[in-house]
């Protein structure tokens, strides 16, 4: 509840905001808290980023913070998913229903590097961390993230693939379609 990011404080205050309104209108709504959300078309986030950065220098890539931040990592498939789910009446039980939706495992950053080197055909790409504040890429950053995913399990839902899998399905898309883009 003590957000270190505005971006933490938006997602907190929207959130609010939200359920204040079911208490104003006729409102039932459904929040969830998304992990990392990558796959095809994203044009933001660490993978693509990697990806641009070796696209400019394709012998260093430049890692923010010590690499050791770990997160979790979901494909835009299981993402999906469970939108699909607020088809289910199960999922409607209150005014505010909350539900995390990630993978059941975290991804540091040396190893999306890792990966995305590999994608790119780069194996001997060298990469090179920075030291930001207490370990951080940037302040704000949140050096580990899991989300507990136990009550939408309960209804059925859990991810088809691994947070590494999603990873690296995902720098497989983009690094086609960049390639395409060329």
């Amino acid at each position: 509840m003590l957000p270190i990011s505005t971006y933490g404080a938006t997602k907190l205050g929207s959130e609010a905001l939200t359920s204040s309104y079911t208490e104003l209108l006729p409102l039932q709504v459904i929040i969830f808290q998304f992990a990392n959300v990558v796959g095809s078309r994203a044009r933001h986030g660490v993978i693509y980023d990697f990806m641009t950065k070796l696209q400019r220098n394709s012998n260093e890539l430049e890692v923010l913070g010590d690499g050791t931040q770990t997160k979790s990592y979901l494909h835009i498939s299981d993402c999906i998913d469970a939108f699909l789910m607020t088809l289910n009446d199960q999922l409607w039980g209150k005014k505010v229903e909350v539900y995390n939706i990630g993978s059941e495992e975290q991804t540091n950053v040396l190893t999306i590097a890792r990966i995305v080197t590999e994608t790119m055909g780069l194996k001997n790409a060298k990469i090179r961390t920075t030291t930001g504040p207490g370990g951080r890429a940037w302040p704000g950053d949140v050096p580990k993230m899991q989300l507990d995913i136990s009550k939408i399990r309960r209804l059925g839902w859990k991810p088809k693939v691994t947070c590494e899998e999603a990873v690296r399905v995902a720098a497989k898309e983009l690094n086609e379609e960049l390639e395409n883009t060329r």
